[in-house]
């Protein structure tokens, strides 16, 4: 850092140096100031702003100064520029305020505007305007030839920032503008200058002109109004090719035309494109002299954008050219073909027909540049594939005629050569080879092209000199041939060679050969010479070994050579000697074979009848060995079958099949019977010699009907020929594979399969089955190839086993799709299914590759084929053991799609499928899965189910990696195609239901069953969820598990507790709960169990599962409904589980824990207990009153919604539902902001009209909503308080029900707090009356409360009442008295607390000191003690509430309470006592004691002891009176 504040300091330091230099007058050092200057900027990241300024106003300074030289002001003008990479607001206001309207500029602040639009077109764009305005004004000021150049300069530099604005106006940083407007002024400028200038300008002034053309009418292209008006100055432009000084700009401006031509697709008129054609030809073909090489590649270029906007013009225009026989034109267009050809315009392959059409106008001429010239473009076009099959070939053909015509021209000239001539000729010549040399056989069209005639050039001897070229283009186009027939269905010549598939380039060489030779007989037609050249080959016979190829080749050109033979006589004899000696031959069985099988292509009646005489004329020894008769070997009968299946082989299809039967099937068959006889006795004969030849024979036989394509004929030997190939296959042993004949075999039988008459789908099952039962079981590989000796042998049986699984897979290809049935392919295919997931790895290997066979290389399967079972089945092996497993199933997956006529991403499958030869297990995991999601899609929806079908058996049984490819692949098609799968989805479900029990056991099988579930609720939730709702109840374990499955998918799990809350909802529209919503609450107990959350939903949720708790209140479920598999569980269980009730609440229950954990809800204060109160008809309304407690306040917006729901419950016709939702609503009356934001209001009228119900539960919640409106709505009550004290005075006469009373009572309490005793005047006799009726009451609670609303009453009794409450005190002061000894201590608080209140209506406030007394002792004191004060001071004060005591207090005599009985007779023992004379008179003495001597019997010692004291002072105060007992 130091460094860099070091290195920005010198800098600054150097400018402040250069700047004080700029201050001098010394204009001379000022051009090395600046062009130092310049550098430095340039180089320099940031200046200092005041260093900027001053260079700025120096730099403006010295450009405008007319005294310093020139090129001062040129490089002042730089450094300007240059600034503005620091600060171009600045460097644009020192510009514009010396570029003034209708004032003449300096030429150098012209030239800057121009430098800064192009150095910096985004921020030059916002000025452009007003600069443009300006300069508007100055054009008619300019006289002078340098001003009117800068100006158009500057037109020039502004027109190509506006384009390129027009066209990119989306990358600059700021809103767009209106570019019309720019392109305004400059056609305006333009169009001054073209009227004012153009006419009469200096070559000087011309060029500037000319360079500013092309980017103003290409901007002014992109204008419809402006294009015609554009597109007529090109002729100006065209004119102005005059001087090779200008014509380069002339050409780089029409380049720039016809791009944005291209770019706004403008139409070019007629007209005007040929004229460009003609001026652009011109540059490139000068004539008088050659053209300059940078104008020539211009023209070039404008060419190619020619050929993409207009070819066929171009092309038009060329052929038209062409035809004038111009020498420097024709070279001139061929050359511009090459460069678009080598351009590879797209739109110039829609032309190649005209193209090759164009080349062969100047096929003819003899130019050596034109000749040249025609080549180089051939070899362009052969490369580029410009070459097509119809019009291509002579161009091919040129390039060998003008090596000859070259050749020929030099050898014998027709007139003397010079040395131009000479030299031209040998650059013919050796271009010519170059092309051949270059050519590519291969590119795309050029083998239809070549083959067959590039094999004219092989023979004439002009043509010699390109043979090593010409080889290796038939080498090329014979190895591609291969490739080809490697893919596609074989050859019949190259199956039954030795060896297939080695040699085939070779066997493809000799036929091409043969034919040659064929034909050259044919055209020569010389019976003499065909002859002596057939004695040529024999003789030559000896010349080679019998191994070697050349005497292969030899026999077959023999038989080719007396095939041409018309003199069948000499082929008779011919055949004749060579049947009889074969050992002149070499090789006598492949000798004769190939002669007499290529001869008989022409000759099949003479071959077939010196065959039939030979064979009557020989006598075989019977062991079939070969005889040696003297000293000479002789063919045998073996030889004889050989050769009956080559003559089959080569006869003509036209005469074969009239003589198959008769003249040589039967001929093999019975040579092959004779064979197999010892005398005279047929037996299974096991050598090997004879099976190979009889089994070549017999598929010779078959390709040569097949080849003959007779649809009409049927082979009569087929079944026959079928059974013996079969018998050869099943005696082969099982344990070892030493001999070909299984492979042989297998071929035959393919070739006679395809034969009619067509076989059964019974002999088709059981030919595949017996071949494949065969070759499968055998030991892996290495195993079999243990058995060899020597690596020879090794070898060999690597070769058999490659060869044998090779026919296997083509047999059960060719059996397969030849069939028309779908159904019948499926049926074979089978036979594959148990090789396919065998447990041993080899055997699994073979089934796949040839599966692999089966299902590739293009094959078209029958229509209707169901490819959804096999997919299902082969896919999930993509992550088998092996990896040639692997590999097999991936190619067999893609094939399945692809016989189909479904084409997926092939090659990248391909690329996908080589990376599964990697034994990372995740990776093969990994490619599966891509595999699966690009080709799940295109699986027809009608055949889903049969895959997933397939899948879920692979989850069963499949090893751990396929197991979990084939949940990879189930999920993954269901994730594609789950929407689709609505008709199936019944058939889908119960199917995986009925794998659950399996998958169970396998845990991460049964977590893609769960994970597939999961993906088809997620398209189909609510189908799903009706369909797992039909399960019986109490849910089994496995239901569970799907519920809580589809819970914890994430994505889905609302959409889940969604469906679910419809459907109870649904389920519940009625107000009856059925079973149907009994498994929706389990279900849903499930689902929230799992931790879905509940937030979205919980006021619905909450609501109706409170709703379903109300319908199955006290409710009991049939036992038939529920699972039988639960039958099993104890009775008591059972009994438990069957409760819907305690099911729902449950639910409910679960519901609340998780809106707990989500803040929704808190803990109730009645803990784990309010359920129990919930499910019970009798305290239900208690539950639900807690449950109202424990919603969370702060929450009142989910609240608010619950009360929305549950609102109808209000008036439901279900009266449990009713109870519910008053009980609810009378918590909820008492919160202030639910009052604020909910529809309380008529929840009151609601509850209310409850009030009255005939239901006690239901007054009872009704009324407590009433009296907790006092909290929540003070107002309310005051304004509604004669119908809310009416509904709540009534509940008190409902003494059936003490709970209602004990409501009201409380209700009316809380009521009466709010009001005065104006509001409750009308009622308040009727209530304190009411309210004494309980004091004595059994319910605690109810007398409680009843002294508490008297204590409050007494606060309201008002001037009216005033007598009356006194009275009702007196009445009542006995109750308060002795339940100061309540068993309640609440009540005898209470007691104390009325008494005190209500004392002062007595007069007695003498009694304030004895109450005092009572509420400041830490303990209660003596019953005894407290009323003979109290008695004392009454008697004092008042003796007749003391006789009103006595006379009320007999009833409490028979009290319940033990207590308040002994407090009772201890209050009459002091009234007795402080009574005075008179009163005692007056005391019914008899009765008193009768009821005193009644209690001393009192269970409670108290009592009798109180008892007995009462009686004592009663007798004794009798005494005092002297009145007799």
């Amino acid at each position: 850092m130091t460094q860099d504040m070091e290195e920005s300091a010198d800098t600054f330091g150097d400018i402040n140096l250069t700047l004080g230099m700029l201050n001098m007058e010394d204009n001379m050092s000022k051009e090395d100031i600046y062009s130092h200057l310049t550098s430095v900027i340039q180089n320099t990241d940031i200046l200092d702003d005041a260093i900027v300024q001053r260079l700025i106003y120096y730099a403006s300074k010295d450009m405008r100064d007319t005294n310093i030289l020139r090129e001062t002001r040129m490089l002042a003008g730089e450094v300007l520029v240059s600034l503005a990479a620091h600060d171009f607001n600045s460097v644009m206001y020192e510009v514009q305020s010396n570029f003034r309207i209708l004032e003449l500029p300096n030429e150098f602040i012209v030239l800057a505007l121009a430098e800064l639009a192009t150095s910096y077109v985004s921020q030059s764009i916002p000025f452009m305007m007003m600069t443009l305005l300006t300069m508007q004004t100055m054009l008619r000021l300019a006289e002078e030839e340098r001003m009117k150049g800068v100006f158009c300069i500057a037109l020039e530099k502004f027109s190509k920032a506006i384009y390129k604005y027009v066209n990119h106006w989306r990358d600059f940083p700021y809103p767009r503008l209106d570019a019309n407007r720019l392109s305004d002024k400059i056609f305006m400028l333009f169009r001054y200058i073209m009227e004012k200038w153009a006419p009469i300008t200096s070559p000087v002034q011309t060029l500037a002109i000319v360079k500013a053309h092309g980017p103003t009418v290409s901007l002014l292209l992109h204008r419809e109004d402006l294009c015609e008006y554009a597109l007529d100055q090109v002729p100006w432009l065209l004119k102005q090719y005059k001087d090779k000084e200008i014509d380069f700009h002339v050409t780089q401006s029409l380049k720039q035309i016809l791009t944005a031509v291209v770019l706004y697709d403008a139409a070019l008129p007629k007209g005007l494109r040929k004229t460009i054609f003609i001026n652009l030809l011109h540059q490139v073909c000068r004539v008088s002299e050659p053209p300059v090489k940078e104008n020539e590649i211009e023209a070039s270029s404008c060419f190619l954008i020619l050929a993409h906007s207009n070819p066929a013009d171009l092309m038009e225009f060329f052929d038209e050219q062409l035809r004038n026989n111009n020498e420097t034109f024709r070279t001139g267009i061929l050359t511009l073909l090459r460069s678009a050809i080598n351009a590879e315009e797209p739109k110039l392959r829609d032309y190649i027909t005209s193209i090759e059409r164009t080349v062969k106008v100047v096929m003819g001429d003899l130019s050596i540049k034109v000749r040249n010239s025609t080549l180089l473009l051939i070899q362009t076009m052969c490369e580029k594939c410009y070459i097509e099959a119809r019009e291509g070939w002579p161009l091919i053909d040129y390039i060998f005629s003008q090596f000859a015509m070259s050749n020929k021209n030099l050898e014998k000239p027709m007139k003397p050569n010079s040395h131009e001539d000479e030299k031209g000729e040998k650059s013919v010549r050796e271009l010519s080879l170059e092309v051949l040399k270059t050519l590519d056989p291969l590119v795309i069209g050029m083998p239809q092209v070549l083959w067959p005639r590039i094999l004219t050039f092989v023979v004439p001897a002009e043509y010699t000199g390109t043979l090593d070229y010409l080889f290796n283009i038939i080498r090329s186009l014979i190895m591609a041939e291969e490739r080809k027939k490697n893919n596609a269905q074989e050859s019949t010549a190259l199956v039954i060679s030795t060896g297939a598939g080695k040699n085939t380039s070779i066997v493809l060489w000799e036929t091409m050969l043969l034919q040659l030779l064929k034909e050259s007989l044919w055209k020569i037609s010389d019976i003499a010479w065909t002859i002596q050249l057939s004695r040529d080959f024999n003789q030559q016979m000896n010349s080679y070994s019998n191994t070697s190829l050349e005497k292969k080749f030899l026999w077959k050109a023999l038989g080719t050579t007396l095939a041409s033979c018309q003199d069948t006589d000499f082929v008779s004899s011919q055949i004749k000697e060579f049947l009889i000696a074969p050992n002149q031959l070499g090789d006598q069985r492949q000798g004769i074979t190939s002669i007499l099988g290529y001869c008989a292509e022409n000759h099949l009646d003479t071959v077939l009848k010196v065959l039939k005489t030979f064979q009557d004329r020989e006598k075989f020894f019977m062991n079939r060995c070969k005889g040696i008769f003297s000293g000479k070997k002789s063919l045998t009968k073996t030889d004889v079958m050989v050769i009956y299946g080559a003559v089959a082989l080569h006869a003509p299809k036209g005469q074969l099949l009239t003589r198959l039967d008769q003249d040589i099937v039967s001929q093999v068959l019975f040579l092959y019977g004779q064979c197999s006889q010892v005398l005279g006795m047929s037996v299974m004969n096991k050598d090997m010699d004879l099976q190979m030849s009889f089994t070549r024979s017999i598929t010779e036989i078959g390709i040569a009907v097949q080849d003959a394509a007779d649809q009409g004929f049927k082979f009569s030997y087929k079944e026959v020929l079928l059974g013996y190939m079969l018998d050869f296959i099943r005696d082969e042993p099982l344990d070892s594979l030493a001999s070909p004949v299984r492979w042989k075999a297998l071929i035959a039988i393919r070739y006679l399969s395809k034969l009619k008459p067509q076989l059964s789908l019974n002999d088709h099952l059981n030919i595949l089955e017996e071949t494949i039962r065969r070759l499968l079981p055998l030991p892996p590989l290495e195993k079999l190839k243990d058995e060899g000796e020597t690596d020879k042998d090794k070898e060999h049986i690597h070769f058999l086993y490659e060869r044998s699984m090779d026919a296997l897979g083509r047999l059960l290809r060719t059996m397969m799709w030849d069939n028309v049935k779908a159904e019948d392919c499926q049926e074979m295919f089978n036979l594959l299914r148990m090789w396919l997931v065998s447990h041993k790895d080899w055997e699994r290997e073979r089934a796949f590759q040839i599966t692999a066979q089966v299902l590739t290389n293009d094959v078209e399967a029958p229509e209707h084929f169901k490819i959804g079972s096999l997919l299902g089945l082969l896919a999930p092996h993509s992550c088998d053991t092996l990896p040639t497993i692997r590999q097999a199933a991936a190619s067999s997956t893609i094939g399945l799609f692809c016989i189909k006529g479904i084409h997926p991403e092939v090659e990248r499958l391909q690329d996908l499928q080589e990376g599964l030869q990697c034994d990372d297990v995740q990776v093969q995991i990994k490619i599966s899965s891509k595999i699966a999601k690009i080709v799940s899609k295109l699986i027809p929806n009608e055949e889903i189910l049969m895959f997933l079908e397939e899948t879920l058996d692979g989850l069963e049984t499949l090893n751990p990696t396929c197991t979990k490819a084939c949940g990879i692949w189930m999920v993954a098609a269901l994730k594609e195609q789950g929407a689709a799968l609505e008709e199936q989805l019944l058939e889908i479900l119960n199917m995986i239901y009925y794998h659950m029990p399996v998958l169970r056991q396998k845990e991460e099988s049964f977590r893609f069953m769960l994970e597939a579930i999961s993906q088809i609720a997620s398209f189909h939730m609510d189908a799903v969820v009706a369909n797992l709702l039909q399960k019986p109840l109490p849910f089994d374990r496995d239901t569970k598990t799907l519920w809580k499955a589809l819970a914890e998918n994430t994505a889905s799990s609302g959409k889940l507790l969604r469906a679910l809350t419809d459907k109870l909802e649904n389920e519940l529209e009625d107000d009856v709960a059925g079973l149907e919503a009994i498994s929706v609450a389990c279900a849903m107990y499930e689902v929230v169990s799992a931790g879905t959350p509940v937030t979205s939903l919980y006021p619905e949720v909450f609501t109706l599962l409170l709703k379903l708790v109300s319908c199955t209140l006290g409710q009991k479920m049939p036992t038939s409904t529920f699972s039988r598999r639960r039958r099993v569980m104890p009775q008591g269980e059972r009994q438990q589980t069957a409760d819907p009730c305690r099911l729902s609440i449950t639910t409910l229950k679960c519901v609340q824990a998780q809106a707990k954990k989500e803040g929704l809800a808190k803990e109730s204060d009645e803990g784990d207990n309010l359920w129990t109160l919930l499910s019970s008809p009798s305290t239900h309304h208690v539950g639900v009153c807690a449950l109202a407690r424990s919603m969370a306040l702060w929450q009142h917006g989910v609240i608010l919604d619950i009360m929305e729901q549950l609102f109808a419950s209000l008036t439901s016709s279900l009266e449990n539902y009713r109870i519910t939702g008053t009980a609810f609503f009378s918590e909820l009356m008492k919160e202030p902001i639910l009052w604020k934001h909910g529809n309380l209001r008529e929840v009151l009228i609601l509850m209310d009209q409850s009030a009255w119900d005939s239901n006690a539960i239901l007054r009872q919640m009704a009324i407590r909503g009433l009296g907790n409106t006092t909290s929540g709505a003070p107002h309310k009550v005051k304004k509604h308080k004669q119908i809310i004290l009416e509904s709540i005075i009534r509940g008190l006469y409902h003494l059936a029900r003490t709970e209602v009373v004990c409501e009201s009572l409380k209700a009316l309490k809380k009521i009466l707090e709010l009001l005065t005793d104006r509001d409750v005047s009308f009622y308040f006799k009727e209530i304190v009356l009411q309210t004494r009726t309980f004091f004595e009451d059994e319910q605690d609670d109810v007398r409680l409360t009843a002294i508490f609303l008297f204590e409050n009453l007494a606060s309201l009794t008002g001037r009216r009442w005033k007598i009356f409450f006194a009275e009702e005190i007196k009445k009542s002061m006995i109750s308060f008295l002795l339940h100061l000894w309540d068993p309640n201590p609440k009540i005898g608080t209470a007691c104390r607390d009325v008494l005190i209140i209500c004392i002062p209506f007595l007069g007695l406030q003498e009694l304030y000191g004895v109450l005092d007394h009572l509420l400041d002792g830490q303990d209660l004191p003596r019953a005894r003690d407290f009323y003979r004060q109290l008695c004392v001071k009454l008697a004092k004060r008042n003796q007749e509430i003391l006789w009103i005591l006595h006379t009320h207090s007999f009833t409490f005599f028979s009290s319940n309470w033990e207590m308040i009985r002994s407090a009772a007779v201890k209050l009459t023992d002091a009234i007795v006592l402080n009574l005075t004379n008179q009163y005692v008179q007056l005391l019914d003495k008899e009765q008193l004691t009768t009821r005193l001597q009644a209690l001393r019997q009192d269970p409670c010692i108290s009592v009798q002891r109180a008892a007995e004291a009462a009686l004592q002072t009663l007798l004794r105060r009798c005494r005092e009176i002297s009145i007799l007992l």
